[in-house]
């Protein structure tokens, strides 16, 4: 259909996937979750050629955004998050980056909700609908590219499973609804793209939420 997703593994605190979506045929792009190192970010845009429309953030952590601030200067282009994401992006406590020595605040983002679609300018075929799925955060989301049969979930799904709702504003039952209306729904083929660990199915994922049932 046209459509990469090129995964980025950047190093800070934590090491973090962001995720490039890019339309074959323009060579534009989405440029998703940026926690780290901006110029390893910018050397993968100018080495393909790529021209990067927008920074869309997955949550507000800070692992997940820590190099938004020097990307969108290089870049010239809008952040995007999602409406509740303001609170963890200008709190330090919040984003987490406090308890880790360097407090972080961006600022500047544009909203988008949940059923928002994402289209990489007027003449892409290639567009992310946006799947507000709260439990590892409020401000949680996943980003489905149903042409491609992929979602970038941040930390909303891991390798093995469910997401961490052990941190501030994290609910285990907001999760769960989140994972059973909104991700198990999606094709059992599609393939979830965490943050922080290889790809998992959606048929996977759900075994493994049933395994977690018979264990309670």
């Amino acid at each position: 259909m046209g459509v990469q997703v090129r995964p980025l593994l950047a190093r800070g605190v934590f090491a973090t996937y962001g995720y490039f979506v890019v339309d074959e045929v323009t060579r534009h792009a989405f440029l998703i979750d940026p926690g780290a190192q901006a110029k390893l970010f910018l050397r993968a845009v100018r080495g393909h050629q790529w021209t990067v429309e927008a920074i869309v953030l997955t949550h507000g952590h800070f692992d997940h955004v820590g190099a938004v601030d020097e990307l969108r200067a290089a870049l010239g282009v809008p952040v995007l998050a999602h409406a509740e994401s303001k609170r963890y992006l200008t709190d330090p406590d919040l984003n987490l980056s406090a308890a880790h020595g360097a407090p972080l605040r961006v600022h500047g983002v544009e909203k988008f909700h949940h059923g928002d679609r994402l289209a990489l300018g007027k003449s892409s075929n290639v567009e992310l609908e946006v799947l507000h799925v709260p439990g590892h955060t409020d401000d949680s989301c996943a980003f489905y590219c149903e042409q491609a049969g992929f979602a970038v979930v941040g930390d909303t799904v891991y390798e093995g499973g469910p997401g961490l709702t052990i941190f501030p504003t994290g609910d285990a039952g907001k999760l769960r609804e989140s994972l059973e209306t909104r991700l198990l729904t999606l094709p059992d083929g599609t393939e979830l793209l965490s943050g922080h660990s290889l790809p998992i199915t959606v048929a996977r994922l759900g075994r493994a939420v049933r395994r977690c049932d018979a264990a309670e």
